[in-house]
């Protein structure tokens, strides 16, 4: 049986799934020109954008907030007992007389996490939804690989966030694509404030966690507003798929929510379309705005957005890759 997405009486809109075979993540199953050799070197290139420095762990390609040992200079500060003689500038003691130790900014890594909706209504559309989240989380995973940063999958599911071991370094990307491809969508209710908050609980320093996920939770406010306050750089990447945008839908229908089994009668005309659309874009700007309020990056997305257009001109675009 096929269902399809429409319109509700409130709430965000009700996602339904269509029968049939899930897809199989692997690279060369979902799609063989795009992870090749050749999209792997230029997802090298880039980097996931923070706004601030960060405190890491191991030594890695992100400037830190402490002073390290590096090559690039920072500051002075006076010499005290103890100092490492190394470290002193001796031409400003030639100038000066005083002694300064040179300080020189450490870079470090941190932890990029991403947060995949595994809930029922991620399973809907063509393209799935999921299938795609998980194509753009490989993507951007493997640029933190890539970044020496260190790399954790999470799905969200039922009311908890199930983790997976961090990865570091870019050999590990076929460790990373077997965590995704392990992710399937839930077959009950999934509550995505109480997964988020599981999630949350989860992190270790501030990092950046990157969420996908349709939004199809009656509070889905509060996930962003709980992963906001971890501290960390959220990137909302909100999917849908493009019934979901556009819904190819006329006369009397009956819809059906994947999730709760709710059942709505409706009769679809041009009317109830524009209404439909209408409350689609509000919905989605109400999101834009509590993102920049929470200093989250959100970018809305179609499932069938092409993974290379995404990676090198939308994301850099919105500021998210550099």
């Amino acid at each position: 049986m096929t269902e399809r997405p429409g319109p509700a009486d409130g709430g965000p809109p009700i996602a339904v799934a269509r029968a049939g075979p899930r897809p199989v993540f692997l690279p060369n199953e979902v799609d063989p020109t795009v992870f090749d050799e050749g999209f792997l070197r230029q997802l090298e290139r880039l980097l996931l954008l923070m706004r601030s420095p960060v405190r890491g762990g191991l030594k890695g390609g992100r400037r830190s907030v402490k002073k390290g040992q590096s090559v690039e200079f920072a500051d002075y500060r006076d010499y005290t007992l103890g100092d490492d003689l190394r470290q002193l500038d001796w031409n400003v003691y030639a100038r000066l007389e005083r002694l300064f130790v040179k300080l020189f900014v450490e870079e470090e890594d941190v932890t990029v996490t991403l947060l995949i909706d595994a809930s029922a209504s991620m399973a809907a559309g063509q393209p799935q939804k999921l299938l795609f989240a998980k194509r753009a989380a490989a993507a951007l995973g493997y640029i933190g690989l890539a970044s020496e940063d260190r790399v954790a999958v999470s799905a969200l599911s039922g009311r908890v966030a199930r983790r997976r071991a961090a990865l570091r370094g870019s050999g590990r990307v076929f460790r990373l694509l077997a965590d995704l491809s392990a992710i399937e969508p839930a077959d009950g209710p999934t509550d995505l404030v109480a997964a988020a908050r599981h999630a949350g609980a989860q992190l270790h320093g501030r990092g950046v966690v990157v969420l996908l996920s349709d939004l199809l939770d009656p509070a889905a406010d509060k996930v962003i507003r709980e992963l906001a306050a971890t501290g960390s750089e959220l990137i909302i990447l909100h999917v849908l798929s493009p019934d979901e945008l556009d819904p190819p839908l006329e006369g009397d229908l009956r819809l059906v929510d994947t999730e709760t089994g709710e059942r709505v009668d409706v009769t679809v005309d041009l009317a109830t379309l524009d209404a439909y659309k209408a409350r689609l874009a509000a919905w989605k700007a109400g999101f834009a705005d509590l993102a920049a309020k929470r200093r989250a990056s959100y970018v809305d997305l179609a499932s069938d957005v092409n993974l290379a257009d995404l990676m090198f001109a939308e994301l850099r675009r919105r500021r998210v890759l550099g």
